[in-house]
């Protein structure tokens, strides 16, 4: 994957991301069930976080470094 589509692909993820935790689709979870004591709606936001901090630290390993934006912000 080329380095465009990949930073792109990095910023749809943090779209998807900040749309999965609004409060409209969150509460499609807010129902009466329960898994093990825990409500859906706890479950889904847990899910989806952490499905956001695996898929963060998939983006930091693959897309390239800016070496331009390192020597600008050496600052000593």
């Amino acid at each position: 994957m080329t380095a465009s589509k990949l930073t792109g692909a990095a910023l749809f993820f943090c779209v998807l991301g900040t749309m999965l935790l609004l409060p409209p689709l969150v509460l499609v979870f807010n129902v009466e069930r329960r898994l093990f004591g825990v409500p859906f709606e706890l479950l889904y936001l847990f899910a989806v976080w952490l499905v956001l901090i695996v898929g963060t630290r998939w983006f930091a390993h693959r897309l390239p470094v800016d070496e331009k934006a390192d020597e600008a912000g050496d600052g000593g």
